[in-house]
């Protein structure tokens, strides 16, 4: 639970502490802003992935399904920073489906947390092997990073990958060569 009052408490002394004055004209409803929009960031720090992926709808195939492109946007657990890209998700039904919409979702219920890459495409693959348990789960994460662009190396539009396998993509190397090549990949 967001608690507004610390986050503009916190936002004045951060204000203070590079040197700005919190009552000149521009500054004085930034720690409101803040709080506010903190809410929204960090939304899913309350959500739950099972919430949007329990709705599910008989098949009988068990084709693999694939939601690429996925637009999120994250924040730096160890910087503070924004980092955001897209993430690409495929499964194999094992019986079950979920609407296509529920995916994004459960991007967003991670990525509206402080977080590392790494993690946030781990949680996405468990949460749909618990959820939905197909008989696999393949994510795969690009993203910029402002930690990486904006300070330190300051290297723009370098992008990290990560990719968290479960279930059958861990075992049958066909399945993740076929996942890449319908991203348009070459493995």
């Amino acid at each position: 639970m967001i608690d507004q009052e610390k986050i503009e408490q916190a936002v004045r002394l951060l204000l203070e502490g590079i040197g700005e004055d919190v009552d000149r004209e521009g500054l004085k409803d930034t720690p409101n802003r803040i709080a506010r929009m903190y809410e929204e960031l960090y939304g899913g720090m309350d959500e739950d992935a099972g919430d949007h992926l329990s709705k599910t709808f008989s098949v009988d195939s068990s084709e693999m399904v694939i939601e690429k492109d996925i637009t999120f946007y994250s924040t730096c657990e160890h910087h503070l920073l924004p980092f955001y890209g897209k993430a690409h998700i495929a499964y194999i039904p094992d019986g079950k489906v979920v609407g296509l919409s529920k995916l994004a979702r459960t991007v967003e219920v991670f990525a509206r947390r402080l977080q590392i890459q790494e993690q946030l495409t781990g949680q996405i693959a468990d949460a749909l092997m618990e959820h939905m348990q197909p008989k696999g789960a393949i994510v795969m994460i690009e993203a910029e990073h402002m930690c990486m662009t904006m300070r330190g190396i300051k290297k723009p539009g370098s992008q990290t990958v990560t990719l968290a396998r479960r279930g059958v993509f861990e075992t049958d190397p066909a399945l993740e060569e076929r996942f890449f090549r319908m991203m348009g990949r070459q493995v």
